[in-house]
């Protein structure tokens, strides 16, 4: 009890998460009276980082630098642009199809906003659209983040589940997809009923003329999800090889990037993986004291009381975790969520790891988009100036949808291993 009320308390305060699990850790040890734990706190630290897997957080996160410096991202919009044609609504949809092609080089919801916010609304906002049902549709466009490969989030479970990372990145594809496609839906049926402009016609060798110059920056996600898929690279491998295409498409293709930004790119990529990493070594202390003081257990006798199946579990599971995830980050709130349910998933409901790892995502990524603090909305708000209390309201279709989605993934495994059979 006095770890918990320290924990809230200095978490009210504006302690950063990773402090607070430390301190909160240290505050359990002198509480129970065992100060020869502290021996063994460094080590906890270390070991939680000492993973090969962790090398591709830093490597994915120096793609997305990259590729913004590159002026990959225009490239992609174009291309969306030249796919879905001067349909009603069709640059809703292009705001959505381009940020799945963006989540496959980026792989983090908040970056993804903020950088696609400042190419996609002005943009809508040109053809008649509403700021604010522009600024929340990319929120929403930017939940694809995390979910389709590569994902910084998918790589820290990966970590705290013991499973390989490739499993759990391939895992992500077919709810990224089922996201995407549902977003659609709910596109169309709102586009009768608002009226939404229809995109900007282009001839058919207009259309040809941006296929061609914006194809080579799909080379980015090919080689790091098609190195994936097919077993040439491991995650870690396909993440350094996706810096070096990231590099030179944006040098000799695009011509926008410049290696004399480099050293920029590589400061802003160590402080954000620093971060990243700090998180996830205070994970592992306060996952080793969880266990010490059987807090998995005391959870697991609860949770069989009140759920007795799997299915129930994992809806009891989306209950908790939406709530957590509308005040804490996705990786903060994974890092303290998962080392107690997981094991409550995988030895008392034996739900596969990979599958109960995509929920988890999913409903936490989620979490970024619902209020009271909703981080995606005040993201995109900074940046645009939409107010974020009316673009959850505007937006409010995507967001039933969205849980829609995730109940989805919780009752039907195979939308998350279907790949992996």
């Amino acid at each position: 009890m006095i770890t918990t009320l320290f924990f809230l308390a200095a978490l009210m305060v504006g302690v950063p998460i990773g402090v607070c699990l430390c301190l909160s850790g240290a505050v359990y040890i002198l509480s129970i009276g065992s100060p020869v734990l502290f021996q063994s706190f460094p080590m906890q630290m270390f070991g939680g980082v000492d993973s090969y897997g962790l090398i591709a957080i830093p490597l994915f996160i120096l793609i997305g630098e990259i590729m913004n410096s590159g002026g990959i991202t225009r490239r992609l919009v174009d291309l969306s642009m030249a796919f879905i044609g001067s349909v009603k609504g069709g640059l809703a949809y292009v705001n959505i199809l381009a940020n799945m092609l963006v989540s496959s080089i980026i792989g983090s919801a908040t970056a993804q906003v903020a950088i696609m916010s400042q190419v996609m609304v002005p943009e809508m906002e040109k053809q008649g659209y509403d700021k604010t049902f522009a600024a929340g549709l990319t929120v929403y466009g930017g939940m694809l983040g995390p979910i389709i490969p590569p994902s910084v989030m998918f790589v820290v479970y990966s970590v705290l589940a013991q499973v390989a990372v490739g499993d759990m990145l391939i895992a992500g594809i077919l709810p990224g997809v089922l996201l995407t496609l549902l977003f659609f839906i709910v596109i169309a049926l709102m586009g009768f009923v608002y009226n939404y402009p229809r995109s900007e016609k282009r001839t058919l060798a207009q259309r040809a003329r941006t296929v061609v110059q914006a194809s080579p920056t799909l080379l980015i996600p090919i080689i790091i999800v098609g190195s994936i898929l097919s077993g040439v690279a491991n995650p870690t491998e396909s993440a350094a090889v996706g810096a070096l295409a990231s590099a030179l498409v944006g040098r000799y293709v695009t011509k926008e990037f410049r290696f004399s930004a480099m050293p920029a790119i590589l400061l802003r990529s160590a402080i954000y993986s620093a971060i990243v990493l700090f998180l996830v070594a205070a994970a592992a202390v306060f996952s080793w004291l969880l266990i010490y003081g059987k807090v998995p257990q005391m959870v697991a006798t609860w949770v069989q009381t009140v759920a007795h199946d799997p299915v129930t579990f994992l809806l009891l599971t989306n209950v908790i975790l939406l709530v957590i995830g509308t005040v804490i980050d996705g990786i903060p709130g994974l890092i303290m969520t998962a080392p107690i349910l997981l094991p409550i998933a995988t030895e008392v409901y034996h739900i596969d790891p990979r599958h109960f790892g995509v929920v988890i995502v999913v409903n936490l990524v989620l979490g970024l988009m619902t209020p009271p603090v909703g981080l995606s909305f005040f993201v995109a708000s900074a940046v645009t100036g939409a107010k974020p209390g009316k673009m959850f309201i505007v937006t409010l279709p995507f967001f039933i949808i969205s849980c829609v989605a995730l109940v989805m993934l919780s009752l039907f495994p195979s939308l998350s291993l279907g790949l992996l059979k």
